[in-house]
């Protein structure tokens, strides 16, 4: 499925976006997401395919806000039930049961909004958009209500869920975590749409220096390509002289911006891009240690599981050998 749209207020918006599968739109607060999202259920007025010009209770969309906007005076099989007025009285606790038991949570039907947790209270909204029998799904911020610390065990059920669906969706989000583990990812900056694709290209390979502080990009720096090779260039950076993928577009002299990602730094087998640094500090992170070295005269930010640290042994104020796999190494236009 492909969405186009233009929006003129409350942002001026104008975009061509693919859903597959679980799509994510990734972007800061301001950018426009939850107003594109409002705009294609029809709940703001704007220009675009599919559904242009049906009102809102005739698009087959199912939207979820933020909050959920569940009716805290309905018991939760009501909720669900709401958008079913066109069935007979009889029938529509057996849907709504029916549409809570693919969220799996048929058990909680009598429950009341406030007698749930977020998770639960997220999945009879998601319910009741799946009675509307949409064709598309609109998520907006879906993990903004779930704490760090269960978002990933109760998410994770949701998406599964909807996998098993296969309903198209769309979820508005400024949560990379989230973008990870989507099918398909768009970046939406104040400029527009910046970059779409698998999220394993969007992360990895970012197009501008905007959209790779979006995706996770903590080291980036300005170099210069200093030579040209068959699908390698060799760039002047802060860190030293690098040796990295060509992109297509790069040309001996021109400035670029060279990023990593932390999680990237220390790998140490092999002898390009081999780097001394004095390690400044390192702390926990989870399970994860995250860290910063000194390398010449700017500093290189990694992030290392428990076990590669114990492996190597690292101590504040030492100073280590460091490698940056070439392939690893991302150049984008200045």
């Amino acid at each position: 499925m492909e969405i186009a749209y233009a929006l003129k207020r409350p942002v001026r918006l104008s975009l061509r976006l693919y859903i597959r599968g679980f799509t994510v739109l990734l972007g800061e607060s301001g950018v426009g997401k939850t107003s594109l999202l409002k705009a294609v259920a029809g709940l703001l007025p704007a220009e675009g395919e599919p559904f242009g010009g049906l009102p809102a209770e005739r698009r087959p969309v199912g939207y979820l806000p933020q909050h959920f906007a569940l009716f805290p005076h309905l018991r939760a099989w009501q909720n669900v039930a709401f958008p079913l007025v066109h069935w007979p009285r009889a029938q529509r606790k057996e849907r709504a049961l029916g549409y809570l038991a693919q969220m799996g949570i048929a058990e909680l039907a009598e429950r009341f909004p406030r007698e749930l947790s977020g998770g639960q209270q997220q999945r009879v909204a998601l319910a009741r958009a799946l009675a509307r029998e949409p064709v598309l799904l609109l998520l907006d911020e879906p993990t903004s209500a779930l704490d760090i610390g269960t978002r990933e065990e109760v998410f994770s059920g949701v998406l599964e869920r909807l996998r098993a669906l296969g309903i198209p969706t769309l979820a508005a989000s400024h949560d990379p975590w989230l973008a990870q583990r989507a099918d398909w990812v768009g970046v939406l900056t104040r400029e527009g749409l910046a970059q779409q694709g698998p999220p394993e290209e969007v992360f990895a390979r970012p197009a501008s220096l905007e959209v790779a502080r979006l995706v996770g990009f903590r080291n980036l720096f300005q170099a210069s390509v200093g030579a040209v090779e068959e699908g390698w260039v060799w760039v002047e950076s802060p860190l030293g002289r690098l040796k990295a993928l060509r992109p297509a577009w790069a040309r001996l002299g021109q400035r670029v911006w060279l990023g990593m990602r932390s999680e990237e730094v220390f790998t140490l087998e092999g002898e390009e891009n081999r780097l001394r640094g004095r390690l400044l500090a390192f702390w926990p992170q989870g399970l994860r240690w995250r860290g910063r070295l000194r390398v010449g005269q700017a500093e290189l930010e990694f992030l290392l599981p428990r076990y590669r640290l114990e492996e190597l042994g690292l101590k504040e104020g030492e100073e280590v050998g460091v490698r940056l796999e070439p392939r690893f190494l991302h150049l984008m236009p200045h």
